[in-house]
């Protein structure tokens, strides 16, 4: 197995001004998750990112590659060859080289681990040396899709205590341990997270932010809702998972709901209906609602009305999975990496149950 050399990973200062306008030639990437491109020239282009989960990767023939990173809002992974992770913090705008690599074929990788729900990154490509080979990544030939909510991102999966700051929060969020790449990584597929902590269906946490919700954010490539999603990304399988920041909190006086039962119709008849426009986007996926039982079961009983009504309409194409048991020691009684792997677990057999929703 290939080793890189860690020592010889580094920040490059002031001299990376310099080298950055002195990179080679830029590698094919291939991006999984919602980006803008920008050209910025004949051949390289910048990526620009807000949603979770998102990676970049290049594969090329060589001994050294430089990573142009503009990014000073997230905590990243560099991973070569599927050597264990380098981290950078909060990077900002330069340029990381990874050099004295043996010389053959290797894979580079930068992937997104934190949850920015007001800011965006940016990556601007990977670059070899002229004399150097780029080669082209193959996409995997699976596709899976995850959106939710903080469960699906992973808020705070890493910490140790449930007391969290706001940047405690941050730093022990990690997507990429969260349970959906688990699950995407053992069927070896793709996968996009499109997930956003404490939004809901028709509610948020709490009751704020009344005129958002996580389908009126999922239409678009970035968390400002300037652009929509328009690339032909076409999943085969779509797991769902939202619900508890609708009802985990009591409605307060001035909340638009009459009352709990106003409250679970317009989850139920909203959810169902951005069921169905993922349906007319994606009309061969399968689809798997998730829930969690606790709160008295108030949210799985809803998911199941959401499921047994699409079923009457003619879905088919459509399942669920409800969990309990997890111990919730992630930050402000959050999935733990254990219970990632526990909801990991569940998704793994459910689709390995049925593998012709791969096809």
């Amino acid at each position: 197995m290939k080793k890189i050399n860690v020592a010889v990973i580094f920040l490059a200062c002031l001299a990376a001004v310099v080298q950055a306008d002195n990179l080679g030639k830029p590698l094919p990437v291939h991006v999984v998750g919602r980006v803008v491109e920008e050209k910025m020239g004949k051949h390289e282009t910048a990526y620009i990112y807000s949603w979770p989960g998102i990676y970049f990767e290049a594969v090329f023939t060589g001994t050294a590659v430089d990573v142009k990173l503009n990014d000073d809002q997230n905590i990243l992974n560099l991973i070569v060859d599927d050597q264990p992770p380098v981290v950078l913090t909060k990077p900002g705008k330069t340029v990381y080289s990874v050099k004295n690599l043996s010389p053959g074929v290797h894979k580079i990788r930068l992937e997104k681990l934190t949850e920015t729900q007001s800011t965006k990154g940016r990556f601007e490509g990977f670059y070899i040396s002229q004399s150097e080979r780029a080669r082209k990544v193959k996409a995997q030939k699976r596709r899976i899709e995850f959106i939710g909510d903080s469960f699906t991102v992973g808020y705070g999966n890493t910490s140790t205590s449930r007391d969290c700051t706001t940047e405690q929060v941050f730093e022990t969020t990690n997507t990429q341990l969260a349970f959906a790449p688990r699950v995407a990584r053992y069927f070896k597929a793709d996968y996009q997270v499109n997930a956003s902590s404490g939004f809901g269906v028709v509610r948020n946490y709490n009751g704020t932010s009344p005129d958002k919700s996580l389908p009126k954010l999922y239409p678009y490539t970035l968390n400002d809702t300037s652009v929509l999603y328009d690339e032909k990304w076409q999943p085969h399988i779509i797991v769902i998972g939202l619900g508890t920041n609708d009802f985990s909190t009591q409605l307060k006086p001035d909340e638009r709901w009459a009352d709990r039962e106003a409250l679970r119709t317009d989850y139920v008849n909203t959810y169902k209906q951005f069921v169905k426009s993922l349906r007319a986007k994606n009309p061969k996926a399968h689809f798997i609602l998730n829930a969690s039982t606790n709160f008295q079961g108030e949210i799985q009983l809803q998911v199941e009305k959401v499921l047994a009504e699409l079923n009457a309409e003619g879905e088919t194409k459509i399942a669920s999975i409800f969990f309990s048991g997890l111990e919730y020691s992630g930050c402000h009684w959050h999935p733990s990496v254990k219970d990632d792997e526990a909801l990991a677990t569940l998704l793994i057999e459910k689709i390995s149950a049925n593998p012709t929703w791969w096809k």
